[in-house]
């Protein structure tokens, strides 16, 4: 079991399951859309977020975005992480049927997912902290490289997003804070500066 300095925010109790499982952390549920409405569920995250870090971990449909851009504008911004499992389909043992997007949730993710996304969030494993980088990738990158300010800006991303193994949900901010958790500017700009989709 591997230790989280932080708190993990998942949106169900399988998902909670799941992850405790795998990491020595405090584990909360959103209780799906449940978090949207309740005003004490909400200050306690702030709490928790101030006095120790929260990751958001939700599924990668459009509920799971729902919830994670709520709580995007509701929590304070810089004690907040933001780990994305990929778009992988299929439906979960227990259920009897896949998912309306047919996409695997956090409780369908093996250990080793779940750990590479916590991981390229930036989360304190073990007491030893993922190393922000210096110089960011800026806005102004993502439209010199094409990835924003064209005509064929939005399937560029797509195609990125595919490439990196990151939700298609992701908008292009998303989209660009996890590029800043995953890469320095220089090794984004070196690996992606003729970037073309993959046949």
């Amino acid at each position: 079991m591997i230790r989280v300095r932080q708190a993990i925010l998942v949106e169900g109790r399988y998902d909670a399951g799941k992850l405790r499982q795998l990491v020595d952390a405090p584990v909360f549920e959103t209780r799906g859309f449940g978090v949207m409405n309740d005003k004490k569920l909400l200050a306690f995250l702030r709490q928790v977020a101030e006095k120790r870090g929260l990751i958001i971990l939700t599924d990668s449909d459009g509920a799971g975005f729902v919830i994670r851009n709520y709580l995007r504008g509701a929590l304070p911004k810089d004690r907040v992480l933001h780990a994305y499992i990929p778009d992988i389909y299929g439906k979960e043992r227990r259920k009897a049927a896949p998912g309306k997007e047919g996409k695997l949730g956090v409780e369908g993710m093996s250990g080793e997912v779940l750990l590479r996304a916590l991981r390229d969030a930036g989360a304190e494993l073990d007491g030893e902290s993922a190393a922000r980088p210096a110089e960011p990738v800026t806005k102004a990158d993502f439209y010199a490289l094409g990835f924003s300010g064209r005509d064929d800006s939005a399937a560029r991303r797509a195609a990125l997003l595919r490439e990196l193994r990151l939700p298609e949900r992701m908008s292009a901010n998303a989209l660009l804070e996890a590029v800043n958790v995953l890469y320095s500017r220089e090794e984004f700009l070196s690996a992606f500066a003729d970037f073309k989709e993959k046949p």
